[in-house]
């Protein structure tokens, strides 16, 4: 986007806040459609697909046996790949993975492994020597905003209905993989003095500060991550917390 036209955008999208609307129409904390469907991927152990508004995004889980990392010799592994997909974004290239391919991978894997999501210790088949391997791919197949909160419900989906395929490495009977909580993660911007939900790419790309945060079923913060250039001030936080911890109920109905 040209420096102009981005500034003629920001001005838009600012007067339209001043007067207390959205360009989509939307409520501040109002999130777009979610559509989220589960085992799309007959190849993989668990997998879902989500469209948020015009963004859309797959996640897909392939379990295999591995060696634990020396000091949780007791506990299985998860790790977290994110791929921004040329097709779905002018902005996105072919190749290693980007900066925002990088932290979108992170702030993801964080919500999940500080949450607890998965017990890992149940994952376990012989202690330092044998452990289950969780491997979560995201992809991204069209970008029109929220990658974070899409790619989190992905994930959080496709693991709620993973299953463990343990008759296939004669480690006994399948078994679903063992859940313990079931996060949610919400992401807000900040544009001059608003702060908007769920933001579009348009409004992403005009925000002034990004905050993600995790919260569990218990009402409990287990993750937050700080995003652009700009600064919440501490109500601000407070007023992020608040609504997440809100929008946060409704949003895990659609999956739990």
């Amino acid at each position: 986007m040209s420096e102009g036209i981005a500034e003629i955008k920001r001005e838009y999208i600012n007067k339209l806040l001043q007067m207390g609307r959205r360009v989509d129409g939307r409520e501040a904390k109002e999130y777009r459609d979610i559509q989220i469907e589960t085992n799309c991927i007959e190849s993989a152990q668990g997998s879902a697909r989500v469209k948020l508004g015009k963004t859309e995004v797959l996640a897909g889980i392939k379990m295999d046996v591995g060696t634990p990392f020396p000091d949780t010799p007791d506990r299985g592994v998860l790790t977290t790949n994110t791929e921004l997909i040329p097709m779905a974004s002018p902005d996105f290239e072919a190749g290693p993975p980007d900066a925002g391919a990088i932290e979108l991978a992170r702030v993801v894997d964080r919500g999940i492994r500080e949450s607890e999501m998965i017990d890992l210790q149940k994952l376990c088949i012989a202690e330092g020597e044998e452990v289950w391997i969780n491997f979560l791919d995201i992809y991204v197949l069209d970008y029109d905003g929220n990658l974070f909160d899409a790619c989190f419900l992905a994930a959080a989906a496709a693991l709620s209905t993973t299953i463990v395929p343990a008759a296939e490495r004669e480690k006994g009977e399948d078994y679903p993989l063992p859940i313990k909580h079931l996060p949610i993660q919400t992401t807000a911007v900040k544009i001059e003095n608003s702060i908007l939900f769920d933001p579009t790419l348009d409004e992403e790309k005009v925000a002034d500060a990004r905050l993600t945060v995790t919260t569990d079923e218990n009402g409990d913060i287990r993750a937050m991550q700080k995003g652009l250039s700009g600064a919440f001030t501490l109500e601000e936080v407070k007023q992020v917390i608040d609504s997440s911890l809100c929008i946060s109920k409704e949003l895990r109905k659609l999956i739990g």
